[in-house]
């Protein structure tokens, strides 16, 4: 009796598997880093981020109101961040877990993953139209940022100087590593002092600009959901035209090589890393423009293609969490926000993101786009690089924008970058 009651007896189930599984393990992960013996490498980090992110992501979709303003995107990201200012995180959990997203660079693995593999595995027509149009709601949102970003800044008392060069530029500077740092040396070399100085007054702004575009994603897709006109699931532009290739041209015999697919991705980002120093861009845009000439020009065959969106999937469908698990616990450093939040601040740096995102939506309308699509690859521009790109996608549930959501950052990043550190000489205050 007692054997037939266990035999029919449902374990929980987290998406398809036995949820005491992922339970079981993480809580044996983060014991182990309680002992200082999580391996401080690439395997460690995984064994952090991957547990984490199969229990968080899920859950954050299934919260109220949580799950509609970014969902397991949001959860991924804030709750891993509260848990290291509160110090739940021992140093040992913390270095794994840096050995694989800095060290070992796996986030940029991740961005070329699905940069290459959207690119390759896209219409050709949606891939040039979507390229062609991206730039007037980008270049619109961001004086639309700007001015309302200032405006916002100055109600509430700030001066003009510090409104624009330490809330506003912040944000749209295209993240950290590609914003913060450099405009911190451009303001120690205009204005005097020490770059890390700057680099604690510039980031707070950055990361709750982050913040508010992941939420206002959420928002967006939830908006997208309710009014499916407006949205093109990851389309930017109105064709008819199907969004990924058909795979029919692929022998069923072949099948996808994974090997090959994660050749192709490296391949290309070396490749990219090698050029950098003949054209002076940045390896993330190389890669860019590398898969739009090898999409453009049909240099590989369609089962090498197939083999590349094969290692798209899985890091779509299963890595995005834990990613954003490892973002959350290294990039997002709330101990630097604590001391300058106030109302007007964060009013001010909301105001920013909101007027890139309404100011995309509208334009991306006007020309003949998705307006959900254009306004959400118009805010990675307020993103924190990389990092939020693939926060503010996975919000959205958009990976397959991240080529277009990379070209909103880098260039729109590196435009700012430089435009703020010519004029900084000129308003110094």
């Amino acid at each position: 009796m007692s054997l037939k009651t266990a035999r029919t007896f449902a374990l929980p189930t987290l998406d398809g598997i036995p949820l005491v599984v992922p339970i079981v393990l993480t809580a044996g992960v983060l014991a182990a880093g309680v002992f200082d013996a999580v391996p401080k490498n690439m395997i460690g980090g995984l064994a952090v981020i991957v547990g984490l992110g199969m229990l968080l992501g899920p859950l954050g979709n299934r919260l109220p109101v949580i799950s509609k303003i970014g969902g397991g995107a949001l959860i991924c990201l804030m709750v891993p961040s509260v848990l290291v200012y509160f110090g739940v995180f021992n140093a040992n959990t913390l270095a794994a877990v840096n050995a694989l997203m800095k060290e070992a660079n796996f986030l940029y693995f991740v961005i070329s993953t699905l940069v290459v593999g959207s690119i390759l595995g896209m219409s050709r027509k949606v891939m040039v139209g979507g390229l062609i149009r991206i730039f007037p709601p980008l270049v619109l949102g961001t004086i639309a940022a700007v001015s309302v970003g200032i405006g916002v800044a100055m109600a509430f008392g700030y001066g003009f100087h510090r409104a624009l060069f330490y809330l506003v530029v912040p944000i749209i500077g295209g993240g950290i590593g590609e914003g913060v740092i450099p405009l911190s040396s451009a303001y120690a070399s205009a204005l005097g002092g020490e770059p890390g100085s700057y680099v604690a007054e510039l980031i707070p702004a950055a990361i709750i600009g982050n913040i508010a575009a992941v939420i206002i994603a959420g928002l967006l897709r939830r908006l997208g959901d309710r009014r499916p006109q407006l949205d093109g699931g990851g389309r930017l532009v109105k064709v008819e035209a199907p969004v990924t290739t058909p795979p029919a041209a692929v022998p069923e015999t072949t099948g996808r090589n994974h090997a090959l697919g994660v050749l192709i991705i490296c391949g290309l980002f070396v490749l990219a890393t090698l050029l950098e120093r003949v054209v002076h861009l940045p390896a993330p845009v190389l890669v860019i423009i590398m898969s739009v000439g090898c999409k453009l020009f049909g240099v590989f065959p369609a089962e090498v293609e197939d083999s590349v969106r094969g290692i798209y999937t899985v890091i779509a469908r299963h890595f995005i969490y834990p990613t954003m698990i490892g973002l959350g616990m290294l990039y997002l450093p709330l101990k630097n926000i604590m001391g300058v939040i106030s109302v007007g601040y964060v009013a001010a740096c909301i105001a920013v993101v909101v007027a890139m995102a309404a100011t995309g939506f509208w334009v991306g309308r006007a020309i003949g786009m998705y307006p959900v699509d254009a306004s959400l690859v118009t805010v990675c521009h307020s993103g924190l690089g990389g990092t939020g790109d693939v926060a503010i996608l996975s919000a959205s549930n958009r990976m397959n924008l991240m080529p277009f959501a990379q070209i909103s950052t880098r260039i729109g990043g590196v435009t700012t970058v430089i435009s703020a550190a010519a004029l900084i000489r000129v308003f110094e205050g």
